[in-house]
């Protein structure tokens, strides 16, 4: 078997309906059996519930790719495609053509407000995981159950990772907890300060709760210190003060106590049998057959093939998109674009063949590179194609982490050595046949560079960029950034979404971001 409890709906009738939305934060759960009925009929019913927390970042609904827990749309609304979307596409690595009621603003860096869906089914989709997370704990609190303190590490966890995104993305909302769960008036708005304190001190906790290991797909005591290590590195960002010194412990922790190794091919980190990598340390599952959505790496891999000059089957695909391709602020980091005379494995991962190097129309599908960096393909033996993904997205691993740890070295934190972080980044070049760096060659510009080649496609772009103060104005120009083909500077309000309308009319506590 592929994949382990995270990606299967045990049947029952689940105590907690899994229902939420931004308007209704506190809506009492429907209760068909108490937790303890429901466990004597069913042993694994928790694991069920659990499983359906997991599976929010990466599906749409427990019903297939049509179906969807928010009043949303079920292709478009996914919370991994959100990722992709937000981080992805309005950095400057990946553009989409489809211009979909919105989706231009985000590829273009441009012209954003309220009313764009892109932005409201990200928070929605924050804002359905948070109290489903706080349903389960309260009626974990009155039950005995085996595993009680890890469960609720987990939970802690994935309530946490949801508010990380309200962090980074939005930088301020309500704060819902299972203190205050039943509140009949509208929550108070909170700030990306107290956002910020409230994560930390959940995933201190979480990290004392959960193992030393789990199953594949589950938290452990390595998930939390990475999603810690991740709030430190962006605390400048988020709260004002640095907080590397604290990144670089906790990134130590993963490196030095997790067991993660680099897997020896890059590809395989990205391919339909991607659960057998040692480097991956949390991934977002997905199954052809019992995990669909439209919203997982399926998104990724069909959307970045098309059927002009591509065979689908050799990337284990039946449905070619025609939407996504890189541009050369990607590739172009590859031997300054000649990718043919390039060393490094990672830059054979563009298919150039009936594409043009330069990006003059975005909606063009030939103009840029499409990346096929993920796969559908099995790396270690054969599969046949399928019209949706059993790629797991590797939302954190083990090269990320050397990155990071790199970073901090060179921003002089306490206790990174500049030569063990050499030998990191050495180490995840050396795997793609990049070459190995000198010491001097560590510079930040150097480790931006070296995390677009690494890291693009994976998430965490847009929050780079800013991070290393190269998003905004015109210090850092990509095609299409602002609207122009050879980019233009943008506006620091940019750093934040907007908050949807949706969620502003819902609650008369929150205000919008300053800028739109």
């Amino acid at each position: 078997m592929k994949k382990y409890i995270s990606i299967f709906f045990i049947i029952v009738p689940l105590a907690i309906l899994m229902q939420g939305c931004t308007s209704d934060l506190d809506t009492q759960p429907e209760v068909e059996l108490s937790l303890d009925e429901l466990l004597d009929q069913d042993p694994n019913a928790v694991a069920g519930i659990l499983s359906r927390l997991y599976a929010s970042f990466a599906l749409s609904g427990p019903d297939g790719a049509g179906s969807s827990d928010i009043d949303d749309n079920a292709g478009e609304s996914p919370f991994l495609r959100g990722i992709i979307n937000l981080q992805d596409f309005t950095a400057d690595a990946i553009k989409n053509r489809w211009g979909d009621d919105g989706l231009d603003q985000l590829t273009t860096t441009s012209n954003w407000d309220e009313n764009n869906k892109f932005f409201r089914y990200l928070y929605n989709r924050i804002y359905y995981t948070i109290p489903q997370a706080n349903n389960l704990l309260l009626v974990l609190g009155a039950v005995d159950l085996d595993n009680k303190d890890q469960i609720e590490g987990e939970v802690r966890f994935i309530r946490a990772l949801a508010y990380y995104y309200l962090i980074d993305c939005f930088g301020k909302g309500v704060l819902a907890t299972e203190e205050n769960y039943g509140t009949s008036e509208p929550l108070p708005e909170v700030d990306r300060q107290e956002l910020f304190t409230y994560v930390e001190n959940e995933l201190l906790a979480a990290e004392e709760l959960l193992p030393d290991t789990n199953e594949y797909g589950r938290a452990n005591k390595s998930v939390a210190r990475m999603l810690l290590a991740k709030l430190y590195m962006n605390a400048g960002v988020y709260t004002g003060t640095e907080r590397f010194d604290d990144a670089a412990t906790y990134i130590s922790k993963i490196i030095d106590e997790g067991g993660y190794s680099l897997d020896a091919d890059f590809v395989s980190i990205f391919s339909g049998d991607n659960f057998m990598s040692n480097e991956i340390i949390f991934p977002l599952i997905a199954d052809s057959q019992n995990s669909q959505s439209y919203g997982n790496t399926t998104y990724i891999i069909n959307g970045s093939l098309g059927t002009e000059t591509m065979t689908l089957s050799q990337f284990g695909a039946e449905e070619g998109w025609s939407g996504h391709r890189a541009t050369k602020a990607w590739y172009g980091l590859f031997n300054n674009g000649d990718l043919a005379n390039s060393t490094d494995d990672r830059a054979a991962l563009f298919w150039t063949e009936g594409h043009s190097y330069e990006m003059t129309d975005y909606k063009k599908w030939t103009d840029g590179y499409p990346s096929i960096k993920f796969r559908n393909t099995f790396y270690y033996s054969a599969s046949n194609p399928t019209s949706f993904s059993s790629t797991d997205f590797p939302l954190f691993r083990l090269a990320d982490a050397y990155l990071m740890y790199a970073e901090c070295a060179v921003r002089g934190a306490a206790g990174a050595s500049m030569s063990t972080a050499l030998g990191y980044v050495n180490a995840v070049r050396n795997r793609s046949n990049a070459g190995s760096v000198a010491q001097s060659d560590l510079t930040l510009n150097f480790i931006m560079d070296e995390r677009g080649r690494e890291l693009n496609f994976e998430g965490h772009r847009r929050s780079d960029l800013i991070r290393f103060g190269k998003f905004t104005g015109n210090s850092y120009l990509w095609p299409w950034k602002g609207n122009t083909v050879n980019g233009t500077s943008i506006p620091d309000t940019y750093k934040l979404f907007p908050i949807p309308l949706t969620a502003l009319e819902a609650n008369i506590n929150l205000t919008q971001n300053p800028g739109y």
